[in-house]
């Protein structure tokens, strides 16, 4: 009951607060501007806040329509960075085509003696026994078994197989070749054979006791044997091998060709 009471007139209180402060308000101009002052100070705020959200969203929505051209920039540069890549291909595949037309001419005017067939390799198999190439030149051009074939520097090996499109090749590398051959200076006669060490030397034997053969002495083919022309570079003697016995001394030969980079080729057609 007390409590009732007690509200009652706080409530009552209250009113007449309020009602005094609305009379007092309402009679000044000074009384107006505090209520347009707290009119803005509440108001203003709220204004402020509406404002900021509005910048904020016109700028994400400026922010996204520079994500999306930058996607479109992006895809444009994209496109064109494939096309120059698409043309930076073809410009090597014909600066390789250029090369292998210059290795040609230079095959053919060094080895302008013989007719030949150009080609190029297309298979290796350059492994510890077996060392043979494959070419792309075939019976549909001319080629037969037992010829000749030659690179720039000198001789590759000899056509041991033919198809209608291909021919296999040994080469001089490989460990059932054996070539008679002759040294450049002294024109005396040895037998070179592959090894099962190395790729790209040959073991030179047989050489006469009389022989005076030295590092840096030219090999060239001696034209026996019935398979090699006469006079076509082998390598050069990189290493002599003295034993007790004049007979079995032996020497190494650097071959011209580099097998591993081996790419162009030229066979000689039977005389």
């Amino acid at each position: 009951m007390y409590r009732n009471k007690k509200a009652g007139m706080i409530g009552i209180i209250i009113t007449i607060v309020i009602l005094i402060l609305i009379v007092i308000f309402s009679n000044g101009e000074s009384d107006n501007s505090f209520f347009e002052n707290v009119a803005s100070n509440l108001v203003m705020p709220i204004q402020n806040g509406l404002t900021y959200l509005k910048n904020k969203i016109g700028g994400n929505h400026t922010f996204f329509t520079d994500i999306n051209n930058l996607k479109e920039e992006n895809e444009k540069l994209k496109e064109k960075n494939s096309e120059l890549e698409q043309s930076l291909r073809e410009l090597e595949n014909i600066k390789t085509q250029n090369e292998t037309l210059k290795e040609y001419v230079n095959l053919t005017e060094k080895y302008g003696e013989y007719k030949t067939i150009p080609g190029y390799v297309i298979n290796k198999d350059i492994s510890n026994y077996s060392k043979t190439i494959v070419i792309n030149l075939g019976k549909k051009d001319g080629v037969e078994k037992n010829m000749t074939v030659i690179g720039n520097e000198g001789l590759v090996g000899h056509v041991v197989s033919v198809t209608n499109t291909t021919a296999k090749v040994q080469t001089i590398i490989d460990t059932a070749s054996s070539i008679s051959c002759s040294m450049s200076t002294t024109k005396d006669s040895i037998v070179c054979k592959g090894t099962l060490d190395d790729k790209s030397t040959l073991k030179a034997m047989y050489i006469p006791t009389e022989a005076n053969i030295i590092q840096g002495d030219g090999i060239e083919t001696s034209g026996l044997g019935g398979i090699y022309p006469k006079g076509i570079h082998i390598g050069t003697v990189k290493k002599v091998t003295n034993t007790q016995n004049m007979t079995d001394r032996y020497a190494l030969i650097q071959t011209a060709v580099d097998f591993d980079k081996l790419g162009t080729v030229l066979v000689i057609k039977n005389q």
